[in-house]
């Protein structure tokens, strides 16, 4: 059996993402500075628009979240965690 993904959005962290930013006391704009240092393209519409889900994740990005959230791919992806 072929199982089926919820195709409503353009990714499937948007939910952790917010979850997890605002557990660090981070605004959106804090978020995206952080990740600017580091090199990471994000301002505060990119991250609005994937806790929104509305905007696609890419694997750079991905990479980066899971760094500053100290987290894992699992985590972001499924809501469980690695074992």
């Amino acid at each position: 059996m072929k199982q089926r993904i919820n195709a409503n959005g353009k990714n499937l962290i948007g939910e952790r993402l917010k979850i997890l930013r605002t557990q660090a006391n981070l605004s959106q704009r804090d978020l995206a500075r952080e990740r600017q240092l580091l090199g990471i393209d994000m301002d505060k519409n990119v991250i609005t628009r994937i806790e929104t889900n509305k905007r696609y994740v890419t694997d750079f990005e991905l990479q980066a979240l899971r760094q500053l959230f100290n987290t894992s791919y699992e985590y972001l992806i499924d809501g469980t965690e690695s074992e």
